[in-house]
């Protein structure tokens, strides 16, 4: 099993892939962080030793600021808070973005500016090596003051209460605890703010729609060049000297992608002089419409790259001794790069589906309608088209911007947040969709390639078109195309069509 040193070097897109997996790499914490960690504490002990009243310390929160809270109670005060803001509803969040979450929040404390004991750092990285994550409620955040009910229901974890997942079942905190032979921790002063106030379930829901948006950007490319193929359309619009022309970096990309997937095609040749000028922008524009999308892909990675390696707890301890509130919970950040995230999805979805339109329709194709071998007594892929069109509808009503909306709490004492967790629910449904539209493309394009019996495109298309005949049989007659959609849904998720086509993320954002 890897391992991964918090303390050392930042997370890259593949560590928080990798911690996204049923079998995660441990957590160690390094010296250096370990001394970090201890000196913040000391600073906040001084506070505590002085009778300083410091926010976050010894007084209460939010609207409650002002009041300051006695030694003899601040103890009751952190579990008081774990308690009280563990208020989250609605079904749980997946256990690989459970995971992600928890360990980030650990990475967060490992930076030293949180004000928590090593005692504390070293339970919880125990209680994720044990493989205890957290089951927390996908609802409740708005982004500001951080991901407090969600972060809340984890912290619980760490005192023996809340829940955790046990397999596919829910399992009480003393007892996942019990069971990986470890004990409750008692909180002290600052702790219970330090495991609540930050980014992390937010970060972690957009983290995960991220990898596989990555993953379906190529398979977009890969989808477009086999509907190009079975169309008979023609390559020169993705000529680099168009796309040099314009200068923009994703286009470039996607167009020396899309000359690649089609280079030394057979079906590419034989129709060269063919009387077909300029196809439709569903396919010509690929590289402009894809390309976009995968520049804002490339942005929303370096913002949750960012965050991920970010201290966003309030107030935060400096090595002099200073205590400092502000605002690094409120998680506009993430909100907006969630949004750009839906955005960038839909619409690699919205022209996917055009580009199933191309192939279904007989008078555009020049194919039997709906790709039915007996149109008429079957139907084919007629309504498969039609859920295509359904998820992309739906994108519409998702991608709404989530970050413009607001809506103040705490007695106003919190009067701007960012709804970023809830913005970056609706991109991973967003991309859940679009990995569903592609794949209906995907496997529309298989079944218009049949009709050619003679030639072959080049080796790239055919390794993925060999890897579709091992899940998608011929369609011959009517059957139930949803478990074929399913499969090849599963393919572009986990990339390994892509990679049968020789396509790979290098995770360089």
């Amino acid at each position: 099993m890897s391992i991964l040193e918090l303390g050392g070097q930042a997370f890259g897109l593949r560590d928080l892939e990798l911690l996204l997996e049923s079998r995660p790499p441990r957590l160690e914490v390094n010296e250096e962080a370990r001394r970090r960690v201890q000196a913040s504490r000391e600073h906040v002990e001084q506070v505590e030793r002085d009778g300083r009243v410091v926010y976050g310390i010894n007084t209460g929160f939010g609207k409650l600021a002002k009041v300051q809270v006695q030694p003899d109670q601040l103890r009751e005060l952190q579990i008081n808070l774990l308690r009280s803001h563990a208020a989250g509803v609605g079904e749980p969040l997946s256990h690989a973005v459970s995971q992600l979450a928890f360990a980030l929040r650990i990475a967060n404390m490992a930076h030293g500016l949180s004000g928590v004991r090593t005692s504390l750092l070293d339970h919880a990285v125990a209680m994720f090596n044990a493989g205890i994550v957290p089951v927390l409620p996908c609802q409740g955040s708005v982004g500001a003051s951080g991901d407090l009910a969600p972060l809340a229901h984890m912290a619980l974890l760490l005192v023996g209460e809340g829940k955790a997942w046990k397999g596919r079942e829910q399992v009480s905190g003393s007892e996942a605890l019990s069971d990986a032979g470890l004990s409750a921790m008692r909180l002290q002063s600052k702790e219970g703010l330090a495991l609540i106030n930050g980014t992390q379930v937010s970060t972690a829901i957009l983290a995960s729609a991220l990898v596989e948006a990555r993953r379906l950007a190529m398979g977009a490319d890969l989808a477009a060049a086999l509907t190009l193929e079975a169309y008979k359309g023609t390559p020169t619009a993705f000529d680099a000297r168009i796309h040099d022309a314009r200068g923009q970096l994703g286009q470039q990309r996607v167009a020396a992608r899309m000359r690649g997937l089609l280079e030394g095609s057979a079906i590419v040749a034989s129709h060269k002089d063919c009387d077909r000028v300029q196809d439709n922008y569903c396919l010509r524009c690929v590289p402009q419409v894809h390309g976009a999308a995968l520049d804002a892909i490339d942005h929303v990675s370096r913002v949750v790259l960012r965050e991920a390696n970010a201290v966003t707890d309030n107030p935060l301890v400096f090595d002099n001794g200073d205590i400092l509130s502000g605002g690094n919970f409120h998680a506009e950040p993430v909100a907006m790069a969630a949004d750009f995230l839906k955005i960038a999805t839909a619409e690699l979805a919205n022209i996917s589906e055009r580009r199933v339109e191309l192939l279904v329709n007989p008078d555009l194709s020049g194919l039997p309608a709906f790709l039915a071998p007996e149109s008429g007594v079957q139907s084919g892929l007629m309504i498969a088209h039609v859920t295509a069109a359904a998820l992309v509808s739906e994108n519409k009503v998702l991608a709404h911007p989530g970050s413009v909306d607001s809506i103040p709490t705490s007695a106003g004492k919190e009067d701007h947040v960012s709804m970023a967790t809830s913005a970056a629910r609706h991109a991973a449904m967003i991309v859940q969709n679009t990995r569903h539209v592609l794949a209906i493309e995907v496997m529309t394009a298989f079944h218009a390639m049949a009709f050619e019996t003679e030639l072959r495109p080049n080796a790239a298309l055919q390794g993925a078109l060999d890897l579709l005949a091992e899940h998608v049989p011929p369609w011959t007659n009517d059957r139930e195309p949803a478990p074929d959609i399913e499969a090849v849904a599963e393919l572009l998720a986990s990339g390994r069509l892509q990679a049968a086509a020789g396509l790979s993320d290098d995770f360089s954002a």
